[in-house]
């Protein structure tokens, strides 16, 4: 998606330890053209694929699910991190480790809005190891809905999550592929 590489290259910092800042536009301060653009992407790569629901993780992946959302006409249903009161009785967990935050979370969906009749279009925005991707696609398995896809705005190649998924033939598409070359600049595969 060259949009979105020109995006990266322009407002994109990268930081030690083969971490890519896009805080400007993607997943702090929200860029809601950029935004439209993934979620037009997404539309058009999962458009065949009879998709009921988008699941997200808490708190980056929300704004890109909602937007891609819009596409699709279906509802978001994000995992959270965060212990709630008002979670329901019922509840699907998994554990997933954050590589940003070095720090793993018990992430819950209430098992009233995931269910076997579901066909779940996973949305995140990176994909590095894949933590957060395999802990979303265990909480899909938990309530027997069906994983039609995942989509990913930014995939850090060097890293093996995306690896982790095509060997289980997931249906992956990355918006982008980044890695980074010994002068700390971004290549995109």
């Amino acid at each position: 998606m060259e949009y979105l590489k020109r995006k990266i290259l322009k407002d994109g910092e990268i930081k030690k330890g083969g971490i890519l800042k896009v805080d400007s536009f993607l997943n702090h301060q929200l860029d809601i053209e950029c935004l439209n653009e993934i979620g037009k992407e997404f539309q058009k790569l999962f458009s065949n694929m009879d998709v009921t629901k988008i699941l997200t993780i808490e708190a980056s992946g929300i704004a890109v699910a909602a937007i891609s959302a819009q596409y699709f006409k279906v509802p978001v249903v994000f995992a959270k991190k965060t212990e709630s009161r008002n979670l329901s009785e019922v509840i699907y967990v998994s554990k997933v480790y954050s590589y940003t935050k070095d720090k793993t979370y018990n992430i819950k969906v209430s098992a009233e809005y995931l269910d076997k009749k579901d066909k779940i279009l996973i949305i995140d925005d990176f994909l590095a190891n894949g933590s957060a991707a395999l802990g979303l696609l265990d909480l899909a398995e938990q309530a027997g809905a069906e994983v039609v896809g995942i989509g990913i705005v930014i995939e850090k190649s060097f890293q093996d999550g995306g690896k982790k998924l095509r060997e289980r033939n997931i249906n992956l598409h990355s918006l982008v592929k980044v890695e980074f070359n010994d002068k700390d600049e971004i290549i995109f595969r």
